[in-house]
């Protein structure tokens, strides 16, 4: 069993394999999904910014809830921004592809969020302090359906491995029995009680049990 992730930074909202449509193999470790307002050298097409860069296009707190529109994969292999379109509040399916080889798993895949690497705290502003529920990430599985329009109102506050506050990637179908691909979409929600700024590097892993 082996698992390759892929993003769609395609504008069509079409599966995996798709003729004509780009899907970017992530690699882990070395790519990473960036959350922004954007700005002119955080954008699709430029080069990797520098860390003052991304600084200087993060989210302008203004008292008013902010739902993220702008998202984008770092592809470190070509040095290169590119603009995941239909990733946040858009009722887009085919957006991030788990894509499980044979020969199936022995749990559901699972979609978890954490402060970092050691995957055992949920302290940080973006995933609510401690509290799941607070999170500003959000998800939804799409492995079956399109997400709806403006999923994000009942879409899962993403934070940690308490029950409800991660993502089942067979949309609760249970273990894989062969070959699968699985889908999800993904949005951040600042709310408007945040007055603060803050910094995060969340990490994203996906959990299973092997055959």
């Amino acid at each position: 069993m082996a698992l390759t992730t892929w993003i769609n930074t395609d504008i069509s909202d079409l599966p995996l394999n798709s003729s004509g449509i780009e899907w970017i193999e992530f690699s882990e470790g070395n790519d990473f999904l960036i959350f922004t307002q954007g700005s002119d050298q955080v954008k699709d097409g430029e080069n990797i910014p520098t860390q003052s860069e991304l600084i200087n296009s993060g989210i302008e707190l203004t008292g008013n809830q902010i739902v993220l529109t702008d998202y984008l994969l770092q592809d470190t292999s070509e040095n290169l921004l590119k603009s995941i379109d239909n990733m946040g509040n858009l009722d887009k399916r085919f957006v991030l592809a788990f894509d499980f080889s044979a020969p199936g798993t022995a749990s559901e895949p699972q979609l978890l969020v954490f402060d970092d690497t050691n995957l055992n705290t949920i302290n940080n502003t973006m995933l609510g302090s401690g509290t799941p529920s607070a999170s500003f990430i959000r998800g939804v599985t799409t492995t079956n359906a399109s997400p709806g329009a403006n999923w994000i109102t009942t879409g899962t506050r993403m934070a940690g491995s308490s029950d409800g506050n991660f993502l089942n990637l067979n949309n609760l179908g249970g273990f894989l029995t062969g070959a699968t691909t699985l889908y999800c979409n993904l949005a951040v929600v600042v709310p408007a009680s945040q007055t603060t700024g803050f910094s995060a590097n969340p990490v994203f892993v996906v959990k299973w049990l092997e055959n």
